[in-house]
Formats: C-alpha cells, sequence, structure tokens
C-alpha cells in the first residue's frame, strides 16, 4: 500500500513568549494594548485580538490536528524585530533573537515530527551581529530557513550591503521566506481607506510589496552573484505570477538596460530565476491564482500554507476558511489523487526542507 503523503503548511506564524513580553513593554506600534488585549502593529490600525492561537503551541497543534495538517513551519509574525532601531535596541537585538529561535526549537521539540521553523535574524544589529547569529542556527535541529521582510538596516534588500548576509544563507542551504510587512504607503488608498479596514492594506499592499522588493532583487542582479540562494515568497508569490511578461517586456524596452543586455548576453530571464531560485506557498485562495502560480515556478516549487491564525474566518462547520480554500484551490487545479497535488500539499515541502514526519 501507498504511503500517503503528509500534509505541511510552510505558513503558519506563532509569537513566542520573548517577543510577546518585548511588545508588552512597549507603548508605541508594535506593541500590546493592555486597555483592549489586542496587538497593534501599525499606527491607525485595529489590533489583533491577543488570543491563544496567537503564542499557544498546543493550540496551534489542536488546530492542525482538526484539519489534517501533519507538519507545520512556523514563524514569527510581521514586524519580527525591524523595529528595534533605537541605539540599546540595536545592540540587544542579538540576544532577543538567541531567545526567540530557543523558545521556537523548544516548541518543536514538544511535538517531535510535527513542527519545524523558520528563525529570526536580528535584522537591526547590522550585518556583522547578523552573520554571526547566522552561524548559531545549525545548532537548532528544527530549523529549516530564516524568516525575515524586505527592508533592513535601513535599506532595502537589493543594496550590496545585503550581499554577505543572502550569500551566507545560501551558503548555509538556508531558505528565505521573504514576507511582506510595510505593504504601500497607506495614503496610496486614498482619505477612504480606513473605512475599509484591513482590506486594501492587506490584499493588495502586502501582495504588491512583495512583488516589487523581489523584481528589485532580480533587477539588482543578486540571483547572478548568489546562484545558489533559494528564496520562499507568500502569498502564492503577489502579482507576480500575472507580471512576468510585463516585466521582461519593460526591460527589454528600457535604455538603462541595453547596455546590461549587451554585457550580458546570456543573463537569465526573470521565469528562469523563478524557476530556479523561488518556491511559492499556495496561499491563492482560488483556482486561477493557484495556477497561474504553478505555471510561473513549476509545480515541483509550490508549497501548501494557511497562513494561520493571521486569517482568522471560521466557517459555518468550525473550520479554518484559508485551509478550506486553498486545499479546494489544490484540488481544483490537480486531481486529489495526482502526485502534482501530493506535491503541493506536502511532497514538495519534505523535499525542499528535508522534513521528518
Amino acid at each position: 500500500m501507498a504511503t500517503k503523503t503528509p500534509v505541511v503548511d510552510i505558513h503558519s506564524h506563532i509569537f513566542s513568549n520573548t517577543w510577546i513580553y518585548l511588545l508588552q513593554s512597549r507603548t508605541t506600534p508594535p506593541y500590546i494594548d493592555p486597555t483592549a488585549n489586542t496587538l497593534v502593529n501599525r499606527p491607525g490600525v485595529p489590533g489583533k485580538p491577543l488570543l491563544a492561537n496567537l503564542y499557544d503551541v498546543a493550540t496551534k497543534i489542536k488546530f492542525m490536528d482538526q484539519h489534517g495538517i501533519d507538519v507545520s513551519i512556523l514563524s514569527l509574525g510581521n514586524p519580527w524585530l525591524d523595529f528595534l532601531t533605537a541605539e540599546d535596541d540595536r545592540a540587544a537585538a542579538g540576544d532577543v533573537s538567541d531567545k526567540i529561535n530557543e523558545e521556537m526549537e523548544q516548541m518543536c521539540c514538544q511535538y517531535e515530527g510535527r513542527l519545524y521553523f523558520f528563525a529570526t535574524l536580528p535584522m537591526t544589529a547590522g550585518p556583522g551581529a547578523v552573520l554571526q547569529h547566522i552561524a548559531t542556527l545549525s545548532s537548532h535541529a528544527h530549523c529549516r530557513g530564516v524568516v525575515m521582510g524586505y527592508a533592513g538596516f535601513g535599506r532595502g534588500m537589493d543594496d550590496p550591503v545585503f550581499i554577505p548576509v543572502l550569500k551566507t544563507l545560501a551558503n548555509a542551504g538556508l531558505p528565505v521566506f521573504f514576507h511582506p510587512n510595510y505593504g504601500l504607503p497607506i495614503d496610496v488608498f486614498g482619505p477612504c481607506c480606513a473605512q475599509h479596514g484591513q482590506v486594501l492594506p492587506v490584499s493588495i499592499g502586502f501582495t504588491t510589496e512583495t512583488t516589487t522588493a523581489f523584481t528589485r532583487l532580480y533587477l539588482a542582479q543578486v540571483f547572478d552573484e548568489i546562484p545558489s540562494l533559494q528564496i520562499i515568497l507568500p502569498h502564492a508569490g503577489g502579482t507576480l505570477p500575472s507580471l512576468i511578461g510585463r516585466i521582461e517586456a519593460c526591460i527589454a524596452n528600457d535604455n538603462a538596460w541595453q547596455s546590461r543586455l549587451a554585457a550580458h548576453p546570456h543573463r537569465r530571464t526573470l521565469r528562469d530565476v523563478l524557476r530556479q531560485n523561488v518556491f511559492l506557498d499556495g496561499i491563492a485562495f482560488d483556482k486561477g491564482a493557484l495556477c497561474a502560480a504553478v505555471d510561473a515556478v513549476g509545480v515541483d516549487r509550490v508549497m501548501f500554507g494557511t497562513d494561520h491564525p493571521l486569517f482568522p474566518s471560521l466557517r459555518r462547520d468550525g473550520m479554518y476558511d484559508a485551509m478550506v480554500r486553498n486545499k479546494d484551490a489544490a484540488e481544483e487545479c490537480f486531481s486529489k489523487r495526482s502526485r502534482d497535488y501530493q506535491s503541493i500539499m506536502g511532497g514538495n515541502a519534505m523535499r525542499v526542507l528535508n522534513l521528518r514526519s
């Protein structure tokens, strides 16, 4: 009898005790508002209720059991430690990261074979401190990569100062889970944005941030300099799957790029890089978007995710809506019994992240 492929959720957030305590000590975003018991990430945006599903690992396992998820890859939710910008905070960022990653490792040890994690890096501490921190990650048996946003050291990821960090991660075989944080400036959405809650910033802002940041990395030729770098883009790659042809057409028609093209006649196209250096999660919420993601990177480079618990809507049957909708999208793209379906739901993650269930 064939062995069932485990279902793996690569996009599953949890907030460790150290991070919660740090936010409880603050009075400006990000912070925990004790009067409403909410986690507030941004000024002017309603906070998230500080429920057990945000920080309790037993609640995470209960969710996994209810929804048939065999393995989850945990990651700290945004804004990670990017807000530690004061001089004293930057100096302490390394110790805070160490504590958070140790707590993540302990969670995984509690449920051996069920949980792994993407480590948090002290990005505001400076390149040297980050490089030192990466060297310590091999001591965590359940670490399978790192999670970070697209900015650090006060710069974007396409800044040359990041090259040593990205190169070190590539050499260590640690994929980078690039997660959006800043979205777009709030005034982009107009004066009526507030009445729509977080719909515009999260649906359009986050996905546009992903697309912009990755395209900047590509245009900066980061993947030419670090051909072994592997990154995971969330939310099915944002709008990238729909813009590959347009970006390439703009490159071909841009005067500033003509000298680069002449100097690099064998350059890798955007699609080449997507299929060789990029993995996407399957958080697309519908068949069309998921099929476009698969077409962009190949079926062996898409991995299932839920974004639990940050898309908390429940169905009438008590099931987590993001789980059901993204699983249904995979079933609609591919037969449930097909190899492609099994690959997206868990097989790819088991192989890529070297998991044991």
